[in-house]
């Protein structure tokens, strides 16, 4: 089998901010930005690399949902425990004070983890947890 990663998707409730975070704090371009107001799927991703996106999606629209699974949804996301992404850096430390200087909520400044790994976590505008590993 030949399978890659093509997107995943992330939820927004302010599409404008969510596009300001993945673009102008995280560098990623806009690929698509359909929808209006806060109805909007917006794809970013990673320059150079258009096979690899995330969808930034409005929360719990999906017409399957119970009115009560999107209340849950709404207040996961309100305490940051819905939706998180690990994203990956060659220069953690450079990539961790470009992002510190915005005003991204910073939630764990860089540390070498005891399962092998050196990272850091940020919560994007929507409060998704955002953790960015140091690759090596």
């Amino acid at each position: 089998m030949d399978i890659t990663i093509h997107t995943t998707a992330l939820p927004h409730d302010d599409p404008d901010a969510s596009v300001a975070f993945y673009r102008d704090v995280l560098g990623f371009e806009v690929r698509s930005d359909v929808g209006q107001g806060k109805m909007r799927w917006i794809t970013v991703g990673p320059v150079g690399q258009p096979g690899t996106s995330i969808l930034l999606a409005p929360p719990a629209v999906d017409p399957g949902i119970t009115e009560a699974e999107r209340r849950t949804i709404l207040e996961m996301m309100a305490k940051g425990t819905y939706g998180w992404i690990l994203l990956a850096t060659p220069d953690l430390d450079g990539t961790f004070e470009k992002v510190q200087a915005t005003d991204a909520e910073v939630v764990q400044e860089p540390t070498d983890q005891p399962y092998g790994v050196r990272d850091c976590a940020f919560r994007d505008p929507a409060g998704n947890l955002v953790r960015i590993q140091e690759r090596r």
